[in-house]
């Protein structure tokens, strides 16, 4: 049953510990992952709108700046005549009350249709220059308003202009303003975006038409997917193998509100926001690494996984302890109950067979009674006899002799079994366990001795009075040393310890028998209490003495254990408990008792 039971326990495990999975870790893993999902979608999301809202009011800015210049331009054509335009002076003084207000103005001229200055004001001499070969003088002829894209000309600096188709009655004429681009560029980087940001303009072809931070040069070539930069604004992400890999739409589009390309890929090496200005057509970039702009976010995100995870550990690893503590628990319950069942069959096989013992010593002494009765017989009848022979009489008589002895043999035999039985009522008293063990010793000594054996005692002084049959106790401690003896079967020599302790716990006396004799093997040693167990060859035990034993030391209220090792030695504990006071009656009135209930049980 043991062994069943056993087989069972690993996969009661099992299925506790994948319960406790089943009906905590999961749901919390379920849980813990959606809102970690839910978390960064929009935590990335929000973040995402932010860095597009930035680059869109920058992008603001630089519109506003434009058109504030056009409406400057726009303001000073309408309030002022050409004549007074031509005016070097008044020129230089509308040129200065433009910069007064922040405008950034590098020079300001007044161009005929023939493409030359009718005045100018600025730290250059562009007046022999002719500008109707120029892109932007073309572009305002169709405009009557245009921006330019930065350009060297004449001045070899990178600038742009702002000019406008002025008109008065017939007369025609350009009032052109130029720019620098650092003037621009200044606008859009007061923001700040970290370590890894840089934010510039480029035109429709790529061209930087102000000066990133980290990637090139105003009017260099942009690397830059130019076809991917679609609609007003949007959001973009760069490959995190090819740093240089944009993903184009759709499948490349980081959008603003899922973060897509962050949430279910790898990564990329870094985003960019843009937005495209009406007029000029420029393309405003912010730039900055993913880690950067998400940083924060994911380190976030790193200790929600940090504590999901360890607290899906943390419910394991009690979810493991506390089920194998119950499976502990559960082993020790059953094997204390096997061993109650255990005990109790014994108890029942000792009962069935204390009932046969009972009824076959009853069923012997009859008998053994009348061949007693006749052996007397015929000794009288040998004695009246007159004429036999006194060789034969002599003979006649060691017979019955030996009769004699062979009917108490026989008769000791049925009150071991009426003893084991418990059919023989035992009579208590004060005993001194010191008297019994010189008792013992001193019937047993010279049989020891004989065998090579030493008996060495060792009892302290001022021991408790024992509560017991004085006979039984003699009996049980001659069992233990003549088995003890017996056990040193086949060995030159050997000893024998009878040693004896006060039990402070129980209140009584503990007595140990040891022996270095031969050992009990292990399969054995749960069987030596056993009835008609025995090892001894045949004819030279019967089984019952160690039974007995135990018998009579679990009826004084006693107990008996055995340990023992093979080629070492046994021992055997005996624990009784003690009277305190006067003792109730005599040893040898105790005797007497004894010696009446086995005369009344025999019928002798």
């Amino acid at each position: 049953m043991w062994d069943l039971h056993s087989r069972s326990y690993p996969k009661l495990l099992r299925r506790s510990v994948l319960g406790a999975v089943v009906c905590a870790v999961i749901p919390l893993l379920i849980v813990g992952w959606v809102s970690y999902l839910y978390f960064s979608q929009f935590s990335m999301s929000r973040m995402a709108a932010y860095f597009q809202r930035t680059v869109e009011y920058n992008r603001k800015i630089v519109e506003s700046y434009l058109n504030e210049r056009t409406s400057d331009l726009r303001l000073v054509a309408d309030t002022h005549s050409l004549d007074y335009l031509k005016d070097s002076a008044n020129l230089n003084q509308v040129f200065n009350l433009l910069n007064r207000e922040g405008s950034n103005v590098t020079d300001l001229g007044v161009i005929a249709m023939s493409g030359y200055h009718l005045s100018y004001v600025g730290p250059y001499d562009l007046w022999d220059n002719d500008y109707s070969v120029t892109f932007w003088f073309k572009g305002v002829m169709e405009k009557g308003v245009y921006i330019s894209d930065v350009f060297m000309g004449y001045r070899e600096i990178p600038h742009f202009v702002i000019a406008i188709l002025c008109h008065e009655g017939e007369k025609k004429w350009i009032l052109r303003a130029t720019i620098y681009s650092e003037f621009v560029s200044s606008l859009v980087e007061t923001g700040g975006f970290g370590r890894t940001g840089e934010v510039f303009l480029v035109n429709q072809e790529g061209v930087y038409q102000t000066s990133p931070r980290f990637s090139g040069k105003i009017m260099e070539k942009a690397d830059l997917p130019m076809k991917a930069f679609t609609g007003e604004s949007g959001i973009l992400g760069s490959d995190p193998i090819d740093p240089t890999g944009w993903f184009s739409p759709p499948s490349g589009i980081i959008d603003a509100n899922l973060i897509k390309y962050g949430l279910m890929q790898s990564s990329p090496h870094q985003i960019v926001a843009y937005s495209w200005l009406k007029d000029p057509h420029w393309l405003l970039v912010v730039k900055q690494d993913f880690s950067e702009v998400f940083g924060d976010i994911n380190r976030v995100n790193t200790i929600i996984l940090v504590l999901l995870h360890s607290c899906v550990l943390a419910i394991l690893i009690v979810a493991v302890f506390t089920t194998r503590l119950m499976v502990k628990a559960l082993k020790r319950r059953d094997k204390e109950a096997d061993e109650l069942n255990r005990q109790l069959m014994q108890a029942s096989k000792l009962a069935s067979i204390g009932e046969l013992a009972a009824g076959v010593a009853h069923e012997i002494n009859n008998p053994l009674a009348v061949i007693l009765t006749e052996n007397q017989v015929m000794r009288d009848l040998s004695d009246e006899a007159q004429n036999l022979d006194e060789t034969f009489k002599n003979e006649l008589m060691e017979s019955l002799t030996q009769v004699d002895a062979q009917v108490e043999r026989c008769s000791h035999i049925t009150q071991n079994l009426l003893r084991f039985s418990r059919r023989i009522a035992l009579s208590s008293a004060s005993v001194n366990l010191s008297d019994a063990v010189r008792h013992v010793v001193a019937l047993l000594e010279k049989h020891a001795s004989s065998r090579g054996v030493r008996i060495v005692v060792e009892l302290p002084e001022g021991l408790p009075m024992l509560v017991a049959d004085p006979f039984e106790l003699e009996q049980v401690l001659l069992n233990l040393v003549n088995n003890a003896i017996d056990a040193h079967e086949g060995k030159p020599y050997g000893t024998i310890h009878i040693t004896a302790r006060r039990d402070t716990k129980r209140q009584g006396v503990i007595a140990t028998v040891t022996d270095s004799g031969s050992g009990i093997s292990p399969e054995n040693l749960p069987r030596v209490f056993d009835p008609f167990f025995t090892t001894k060859p045949v004819g030279k035990g019967t089984g019952l003495g160690l039974s007995i034993s135990y018998s009579i030391v679990r009826h004084m209220g006693g107990d008996i254990s055995v340990r023992s090792e093979v080629g070492k030695g046994t021992e055997f504990e005996i624990s009784l408990p003690s009277l305190d006071g006067d003792p109730v009656e005599s040893a040898s009135t105790a005797r007497a008792e004894r010696l009446k209930s086995r005369l009344a049980v025999s019928g002798r």
